[in-house]
């Protein structure tokens, strides 16, 4: 990817705006791109309606309903950005994050490896399944020979790229170096066969892509029994919003699987109303959130990194 579209939903009383961002990944949201200004001129001309209506707007526009609770928030919201007033919010506590690890050749991956840790990262998240196997063997078998599980936790995301031929040699192998989890080992719908590698116990799993378009309480219900993972994670753009993600955390609780967030290429609109989400959750472990630094043209940010943690700058703070 070189570019990014979204679109900003900005709600009035006639004193206040209230900005939300209703953020789409082309090729793995469910929304409906093709009619998406029509729906989203819909949602701006019939406001009421489809606030009352969420169920409807949900399974075609998850997006859309995320933004629209930014902006609702945002609007009912005494202070400027706050959607969730917490101590987060206050600038007085962070929020553990993990370093993220981009794909390309073995030296530009160590030397962003070497970068994080320097920036006080315990735990930093590589994707997997681009390079030649033996490669990313190697690099992980790198970092464990310079620091153990307890100084660095070391999370795989492998986006769907193993099958039934390989996923078990690999995540066996892979298993050697004391890997925390892998997001997404193979592709997703596949219930038995992830059912089965979750219930291996080679590695703790946890789903990503698999909880995209799943949305009635049952249906999730449903997915969390037949597959049992580990964990599961959450993106509130993807999976229609923040109340929405917290029915699967309730889900989740019920089953004891854990969870974490990540943003998913969100502004820095969507990406401060999501780490203050995650903060009101009172979770310690390290969540998928940054700063929006990919971007070249952002909104601004009052969002900072400090010793592997997401903080808001007290400084940037209205008085």
């Amino acid at each position: 990817m070189t570019h990014k579209n979204g679109y900003f939903l900005e709600i009035t009383d006639g004193k206040k705006v209230g900005v939300g961002e209703c953020s789409f990944i082309e090729g793995l949201s469910v929304d409906d791109l093709e009619n998406y200004e029509a729906k989203l001129q819909s949602v701006c001309e019939n406001m009421d309606w489809h606030f009352a209506n969420l169920h409807q707007l949900i399974v075609a526009y998850p997006s859309i309903v995320c933004g629209l609770e930014m902006a609702l928030m945002a609007l009912s919201s005494n202070k400027p950005d706050v959607l969730f007033e917490s101590d987060f919010t206050k600038g007085l506590k962070g929020i553990p994050i993990n370093g993220l690890i981009w794909m390309g050749d073995e030296n530009f991956m160590h030397q962003q490896i070497q970068e994080k840790i320097a920036q006080g990262f315990k735990c930093v998240k590589l994707k997997v399944g681009a390079l030649a196997f033996a490669t990313e063997l190697k690099i992980i078998e790198g970092i464990r020979k310079q620091f153990s599980k307890e100084q660095i936790e070391l999370r795989l995301d492998a986006n769907g790229a193993f099958d039934s031929s390989n996923v078990f040699e690999k995540l066996k192998a892979l298993a050697a170096f004391d890997i925390h989890s892998i997001e997404q080992p193979i592709k997703p719908k596949q219930f038995e066969l992830m059912h089965e590698i979750c219930a291996s116990g080679i590695m703790d799993v946890a789903l990503d892509e698999e909880l995209i378009g799943v949305f009635s309480v049952e249906k999730r219900g449903e997915l969390l029994e037949k597959i049992n993972p580990h964990y599961i994670i959450l993106k509130p753009s993807l999976l229609g919003g923040f109340f929405s993600c917290d029915d699967w955390i309730e889900l989740a609780k019920r089953k004891n699987i854990g969870w974490w967030a990540t943003s998913a290429l969100e502004s820095n609109v969507g990406l401060n109303a999501i780490a203050q989400w995650v903060f009101t959750k009172n979770t310690s472990m390290p969540q998928g959130l940054g700063t929006g630094g990919l971007y070249e043209n952002n909104t601004a940010s009052k969002l900072e990194i400090r010793n592997g943690e997401l903080w808001i700058n007290a400084n940037e703070l209205p008085s």
